[in-house]
């Protein structure tokens, strides 16, 4: 079943035009980014780190994962052709802080030799490759899924592709942006109501994050303070 726009702030009793639509999601990033700044995500010193870090982050503390990539930084180890070459419990030792290590460990050498083998160990080379035919590519990697092939596409490659996490479906359910939990549909309906521009995707994804840790939690949401609350239909039952 096709999943269903809805302006933010209203349930879907008639639909609106999608000018209607993209309004009101501009509106929810305008607040946002009013209320928190720019984000500068993705905090990295190469394209290389930022598809490491996506890879480590993975059910994972951003923190933890920091202190991984230090540790691969200070064993000078931050390069694809020298991650192939280690042996997976030299590279587990490593990455240990960001959790499941050893599956990491797994996906990033395996995504280490496909970048080695098809490119050279070539950063970009790879992004030089259209969206359309890259993505696919890394979807079939072991370990590489939508978030994480999404975020090395947007943060590393600077495609123009939107990033859905955890924190972007919870927002879009409370609020009653989309009334569908379905990665694909929601990453559609962002692409589709959002300006179309790297920088945007990049900083709505991450303001999603911030909204979702500070005020949109799980448990205990802070409606009352929250940034966006005019345009939520969860904060409107308080």
């Amino acid at each position: 079943m096709p999943a269903t726009s809805v302006a933010p702030g209203e349930r879907p009793a008639a639909e609106g035009s999608v000018f209607d639509i993209m309004t009101n999601v501009m509106d929810f990033y305008e607040q946002l980014m009013d209320h928190f700044g720019p984000r500068n995500w993705w905090p990295a010193g190469s394209p290389f780190e930022v598809i490491v870090g996506a890879i480590l982050t993975q059910q994972a503390n951003w923190r933890n994962v920091e202190k991984a990539i230090a540790n691969l930084k200070a064993a000078d180890v931050l390069d694809p052709d020298k991650i192939v070459r280690m042996t997976a419990e030299e590279l587990e030792g490593l990455i240990r802080p960001s959790g499941f290590y050893r599956q990491k460990g797994r996906y990033l050498k395996t995504f280490c030799k496909y970048l080695v083998d098809v490119y050279g160990g070539d950063v970009d080379s790879m992004f030089s490759k259209d969206l359309e035919e890259l993505r696919p590519e890394l979807l079939g990697l072991d370990g590489i899924g939508p978030e994480t092939c999404d975020s090395i596409l947007l943060y590393a490659g600077e495609k123009l592709t939107f990033v859905v996490d955890a924190y972007t479906v919870r927002v879009c359910q409370r609020a009653g942006l989309i009334d569908s939990e379905k990665y694909d549909d929601i990453k559609s309906f962002f692409e589709k109501n959002t300006t179309p521009d790297i920088l945007v995707y990049n900083e709505y994804h991450a303001l999603f994050v911030e909204l979702g840790k500070r005020y949109c939690r799980t448990s205990n949401p802070g409606c009352e303070e929250c940034p966006v609350s005019g345009l939520c239909n969860h904060a409107s039952k308080y």
